[in-house]
This record gives C-alpha cells, structure tokens and sequence, in this order.
C-alpha cells in the first residue's frame, strides 16, 4: 500500500522550502540548484523569427486535409524511409496501408514522425539522419510541401531512445543532485546538437513533473526533485539549452504528474492537489518554462479534480489546456498531446473522439493516435459537422507551422553525413557528459568509513544486485559496468550474480550490491541485502534508480544514490568509490524515515 504520510511529509517539505526561498537561487543544504555561470556559446544557432504572413498565405493554400495531417504527429515503422526491412514493412502496412514510412507521410500529410527504438527507427546515428532526410524529401515532395518536426523521447537516464554511440547523459534527478544549473544547460544544449545533427528538432524533454510521491511509478528519477523552485530553474535552463541548439523543447506533463501513483501508459491517474497545492508546487516549472521561451509544452494524462472537476483527463480539459495555460500562464507556442495510444486517455472516451475533444480542449498536435487513419477521419467529420471550424484548425496549423519556421526547417538543409560523425557522440561531448555526471552521485551514508577505498591497495571487492534492462539497449548491465570500472581504477572487483553473493562475498574487503526500485515490504532484494550483512563483509548499498531504496532496507555500512543506471552513471560512482572525485551529489528529494532534502556526505579526504 502507498505511504500517504510520507507523501504528505514529502509535500510539507517542498512547500517549506519553497515558501521560505529568497529571492536568488536556494542555498545547496535545501537541494535546490545552484546558479548557472554567464557563458555563452556563440556558435550557438539562434531563433528564427518566423514570417507570420507568409505562414498565413501557406496555410491558405492547403486543403483541409492537408492542415488536418499537419496536427499529427505518428510513430513510423523501419530504419529507412523508403527500404524497410519486411517485418517493419508488414507492420506498416498493418497499421497505416503503407509499406514504407516515406508513403506514410506523403498519404497522411503528417506534420511530424516521432522516432522509437521498438519501431527499428534509432539503430544508429549516420542510419537516424538518413532516416530523417528521406523523411523530409517525402514531405516536400508531397501535398502542400511543408517540412516535418521530427521528434524523440530523450530525456536521457531512465527515458532515451538513442543509445551509443551518441552521447548520453545522467537524467533529471541526477542533474537535480548536482543542483547545477550550468551543467543542465550545458547537457541539453549537447544533446540538442547531436539530435539536430540526425534531423530531429524536437525533443519531449525536459520533465517539468515535480516528484512528491515516492510511489510514483512513472517519473520518480525522470523528474529533477521535489523542490519546485530547483525544479523550476533547471527545467528553464534545459528549455535554453536544447533550443539554443536549434531543437524545440517540449515541457511536460501539464499540469503536472509528480503526485500519482498510477501510470498514465496503463491507467487513469488522479492528481488530488488542491489548487493551493498546484500553484505552489506544480505550476512553478511550467511558468518558468514558458517565461523561457519553450517551444512546447506537452500535457498530461491525468484526472486533476481541483482545476477541473469534470473528471476529464488533462489532455481534453478545455479550463486546463485552455484555462490555465494559455490564459493564465501566457504560453503562445505548440501544446501537444502525450501519446494517445496510452490507457490513460482511452478510458473515458473511444478513439474516434479522443482527438476531437484533445483540439476543442486547445490542443495543437495529436501525438501517436492508435488508429491514425481513424482519428483523421473523426477530425475531418468534425468540421464537416461543426463541431471543430476551420478557423480552430487554422490556429493549431500556424502554431506549428510557426515553430517549424523558428527551428529553420523551411530552410535546413539535410544532414550532412560528415556533421553526424563530427558532432554525434564526440570525445568532447562524453568528457562533458563524465564531467557532469561526476558531481551527480550522493553519498548518503558512510557509517564504516569505507568511501572512498584505497584504490591503491588494490581491494578486493565483489559486485552483485539487479541489473534493469538498459533505457537504449546499448549500456550495461550496470554490475558489469561499475565492476569494470572500479577494476579500471585499480581494484580487484568481480561482478556475480545476487545468487551466489551471499557465498562468494567472504574474503572480500566490501560487497557493493545494486538496488533497483525496492518495493516496500519483503522482496528478493531485501533478502539478499539482509544475506550480505549477515556475512559480517561490510555492504555498500548502491541505489541506482529511486534514491528511496534505503528506507526500504537494512541499514548498510555505506549507501550511494546514482538516480540511474546507464554507463555514465555507474563511471560516476565507480570514481565517488574509489576517491578520483568526492562525492558532491545532494539529495533532490527527501528519503522518508532516513534523509532529508538537500542531504549529502563528502567522503574522506
């Protein structure tokens, strides 16, 4: 069952610190971020100002058809737009009556193609460009001409779609950790450069939820912490950062999913924040996103009583779309949906109404429909009924044509096999990334005085615990890796599986046991933690999702949060372990019952 009382502490928390903030950035003990350095990048490509009449006189010009596909934005199978393998050519076929995505978009005039590793789009960064321009000529060559925004989920840490060789960086939280608001900036705006360099000026990042709610089953890490004015200012500067590379930045979940404890991909959640709550802990991020400038925001899936009690998700709620972030929070630019093939969205109305009410609530692009054809059939309908005008339509066209023109994709030229291979995934970029990641880990506890280990002497150390899948299928697993790493640092370390632990770890001067969102109560993990420690070989918890885990184990001689489980992330520690770096991470969220926000140990010298 969830803790309520913990989530109810985690609120008061925020809302302390938020209250007594000052003006200026929040002192480093409350976890908030730390003020970002004045350097500017003047390579950086700089915002277009587009030609409103002349974007005006475009849409003029296109058939409804043509302006409703523009509101789409579909998944496309295949890792080329003309030449996909059968499987992927069999899907779309199946799904769209198109063989290959390029006739996807030419038939369905689509505004945008969001990329996904399922769908065999992202296997590599010179085959991801080729992707995109192929994509690019199918829609300039069709229908009214008009380029594509072509999107992706990389949120980096526990959300990204493209894996090595491009550069990936820690996630949210453990940018929340370092608390630097110049290394978030600083991570978008590289990330936002190597996604432009493959043709992709969208990204749906950065997460502006604010993580109360422990149980969260769906942010959790993917949000920068539970301090709204921290999270406020590193969402804005990831907002500059992607977009001073040239790629539109999506804020989201609107108006905020840090308070759930369903996941919207499978149900329909409910957010029971009074509007109180929400202005003092939710709104923060999404205003100072739109004071930013973001290009996007992206809305939520989610029930959210206090600001509309029609029991409507986000998604189709005219007072919250509408309402409060067009009137209230001023924002002009691109609302669009969470994907409309999740659960959450499903429920309470079909799919052939879903897309109606999503651009009657205010909504501008219709994201990854389950039945593409069906949810352009019932918006054509619409307007032949009434019930949506061709002025609404018009509305939502010229936002999105306008933030194509800003992105400079009526004027871009393809990507240039040679930006790729220079810009994707260089040396530059990854010592930024390992820089960064290095002031992420947090060093919750260290009551035996092990960290750091003497890399000198060359311990002897045994690595075990869950190894997760990894977010792009191109890292881990992360016992192998922080095994690897500490032997690179001059211990003897070994990684086994949890199975054999417990037996192997006599002889050892430490067993560090990986931990992945342990559930409250008896599990598998709890057992092998309790097994390690009854071995009398000291045990160092390495947390490397949700920093809760400790509150849901045995205390251990020394406890580290990472907030991710990618390569960079366990490089990180590896270094924290070993004494390379002293730990410098400070707890973005608090941990109930153990840590508070803003908690940090700096090691031994």
């Amino acid at each position: 069952m969830p803790n309520h009382a913990s989530r109810r502490n985690l609120l008061a928390a925020a809302a302390v610190v938020a209250a007594s903030a000052a003006a200026g950035t929040v002192g480093a003990a409350t976890g908030a971020a730390r003020p970002a350095d004045d350097a500017r990048n003047p390579g950086a490509p700089q915002d277009r100002r587009p030609d409103r009449a002349r974007l005006r006189r475009t849409v003029e010009r296109m058939s409804l058809a043509e302006k409703v596909g523009q509101l789409f934005v579909s998944r496309a199978y295949g890792h080329s737009a003309t030449d996909p393998d059968p499987a992927d050519a069999e899907q779309n076929q199946a799904q769209f009556g198109v063989r290959t995505a390029a006739e996807l978009v030419s038939r369905y005039h689509l505004g945008g193609v969001v990329y996904f590793a399922w769908a065999h789009n992202t296997r590599a960064p010179r085959q991801i460009a080729e992707l995109s321009s192929g994509l690019q000529r199918a829609a300039t060559a069709s229908g009214a001409g008009i380029p594509l925004l072509l999107s992706v989920d990389q949120e980096h840490g526990a959300v990204a779609r493209i894996g090595r060789p491009a550069t990936l960086f820690p996630g949210a939280m453990a940018l929340g950790a370092s608390g630097s608001v110049a290394d978030a900036r600083r991570a978008a705006r590289i990330s936002g450069r190597e996604l432009a360099a493959m043709g992709l000026r969208q990204d749906y990042a950065p997460v502006a939820d604010v993580n109360v709610n422990p149980a969260n089953p769906v942010i959790g890490v993917r949000s920068f912490g539970s301090d709204p004015r921290s999270v406020a200012a590193l969402v804005a500067a990831q907002v500059r950062g992607y977009q001073g590379a040239g790629v539109a930045a999506t804020a989201k979940h609107f108006p905020g999913h840090g308070d759930t404890e369903t996941d919207s991909h499978v149900g329909l959640p409910v957010m029971r924040h009074s509007r109180e709550a929400w202005e003092e802990l939710d709104e923060p991020p999404f205003r100072a996103a739109v004071e930013a400038g973001v290009d996007a925001v992206m809305t939520a899936h989610i029930v959210f009583p206090a600001l509309d009690p029609s029991g409507d998700p986000a998604t189709l709620s005219r007072p919250i779309v509408t309402g409060i972030l067009r009137e209230r929070l001023g924002f002009r630019g691109v609302v669009v949906t969470d994907a409309l093939d999740m659960a959450g969205v499903r429920q309470k109305y079909g799919d052939d109404r879903v897309p109606v009410l999503a651009l009657l609530a205010g909504c501008d692009q219709l994201l990854n429909p389950p039945d593409l054809g069906l949810a352009q059939r019932s918006v054509l309908e619409a307007v032949a009924s009434g019930e949506l005008t061709q002025a609404r339509i018009e509305e939502s066209v010229l936002r999105i044509l306008e933030l194509k023109a800003r992105r400079g994709l009526f004027d871009a030229a393809s990507p240039a096999p040679g930006d790729v291979e220079s810009v994707v995934g260089a040396r530059e970029h990854l010592e930024a990334a390992d820089r960064i990641a290095a002031a992420t880990t947090t060093l919750l506890a260290d009551a035996g005085g092990l960290v750091p280990f003497d890399a000198s002497a060359a311990p002897r150390l045994l690595v075990t615990g869950t190894d997760p899948v990894s977010p792009t299928g191109t890292t881990g697993p992360p016992t192998a890796v922080l095994a690897r790493e500490l032997a690179a640092l001059g211990c003897r370390a070994t990684a086994v599986p949890p199975g054999r632990a417990p037996a192997a770890a006599p002889g050892h001067a430490a067993v560090l046991v990986c931990t992945y969102n342990v559930p409250e109560g008896d599990s598998p993990q709890r057992t092998l933690v309790t097994e390690l420690i009854a071995t009398g070989v000291p045990v160092v918890l390495v947390a490397i999702r949700n920093p809760y885990d400790p509150a849901r184990l045995p205390a251990c001689a020394a406890e580290l949060a990472t907030y991710g489980w990618t390569d960079v992330e366990m490089r990180a520690a590896a270094r924290v372990l070993t004494g390379a770096v002293r730990p410098a991470g400070r707890l973005p969220v608090p941990v109930p019952g153990r840590y508070p926000l803003g908690h940090g140990l700096t090691g031994r010298a």
